[in-house]
């Protein structure tokens, strides 16, 4: 299938890209500059004549995708893993929530217009799409909203996140709704994203965010105690996996797929580093406290097994994949 990929040189994006081409795909993947395009093509010289890259700047003006979407062969389909972000939001309408509704809707107006033949767009949404934080919720389903107004995601930074990210997704499904086009969409909301760091991580700093926590511990910034936290995870590779097989199976259409292999504890995480890397022992406290049934919920991911054919990975495998992938960087 000729397929777009939205934000390939991020960390969702490039697990993607890895996936979409070992799937036997032709990938055209959008990047904010040329640099950032050479670093993909360069990355996967076996596959010259599958994938390519266009340039597109800011996703979150006008028109910004119409040039990307237009292609010869036509695109088959989208996958929109790209979201804008701002480091230092100063104004959290103007930075976060606007641009990510701006982002999504304008990807699906140029599809509409500009690329007839596309017949899957897939999103990757969020969990905190999904997750009420006002009031207790038991099992998670994909019916699952959550119930946030722009009021309250205007009152602080971690609110608006949550917010873009349920804005954004309401509004694709709306375009759909709406506007009628000649695709069908699915959205992937994963929970917290591990798993090994892509290719072109030159020092740790660079780590993405949800990595930063199995830097930490490689730096030895827990010898004295492991921070107490807990929520779910996933690995990234089946978050990528869930993204390609969601544009291949025609049941995946006009549904949301929660990505969620189970529950996690960073005592547990901890715990795994130190028994599989000998070396690291030393940078973690003798004794390492493990949060017993720390989450409160359960999160049902029937639909991503049975529809999407995922086999979620365990803890341990990402945890031990995850620590590798970063010890090769500071090698």
């Amino acid at each position: 299938m000729k397929v777009l990929l939205t934000g390939g040189s991020g960390f969702v994006g490039k697990h993607c890209l890895d996936s979409l081409l070992k799937h036997g795909h032709t990938v055209t993947t959008t990047v904010r500059s040329d640099a950032k395009g050479r670093e993909c093509l360069n990355d996967y010289p076996e596959f010259s004549d599958k994938l390519f890259y266009c340039v597109v700047e800011d996703m979150a003006t006008s028109g910004a995708f119409d040039e990307a979407v237009q292609s010869e062969p036509p695109f088959e389909a989208v996958v929109h893993t790209a979201s804008p972000f701002h480091y230092h939001a100063t104004d959290l309408k103007r930075d976060m929530i606007d641009p990510a509704i701006l982002g999504t809707t304008e990807i699906l107006r140029a599809i509409k217009e500009y690329a007839p033949l596309v017949k899957r767009v897939v999103i990757t949404s969020s969990f905190a799409a999904v997750f009420n934080f006002q009031e207790v919720v038991n099992v998670y389903t994909s019916k699952d909203w959550n119930p946030i107004t722009m009021e309250q995601a205007l009152s602080d930074g971690q609110l608006a996140y949550m917010g873009s990210k349920t804005f954004a997704e309401k509004a694709a499904w709306d375009f759909v709704e709406d506007k009628k086009p000649g695709f069908t969409l699915a959205t992937i909301n994963p929970v917290m994203i591990f798993g090994p760091a892509t290719y072109r991580l030159h020092s740790l700093d660079a780590v993405n965010t949800s990595n930063t926590i199995f830097r930490d511990m490689i730096q030895g910034k827990m010898k004295l105690g492991v921070p107490q936290n807990s929520f779910q995870w996933v690995d990234a590779r089946d978050v990528a996996l869930a993204h390609v097989r969601a544009i291949e199976v025609p049941e995946a259409a006009g549904k949301r797929f929660l990505a969620a292999a189970g529950p996690y504890s960073n005592g547990e995480m901890a715990t795994i580093v130190k028994d599989r890397f000998p070396e690291l022992k030393g940078q973690f406290p003798d004794q390492i406290e493990v949060q017993e049934n720390a989450q409160s919920f359960v999160i049902d991911n029937t639909p991503a097994k049975q529809i999407l054919g995922i086999q979620f990975r365990g803890l341990e495998d990402c945890v031990v994949d995850t620590v590798k992938s970063l010890m090769a960087v500071t090698a």
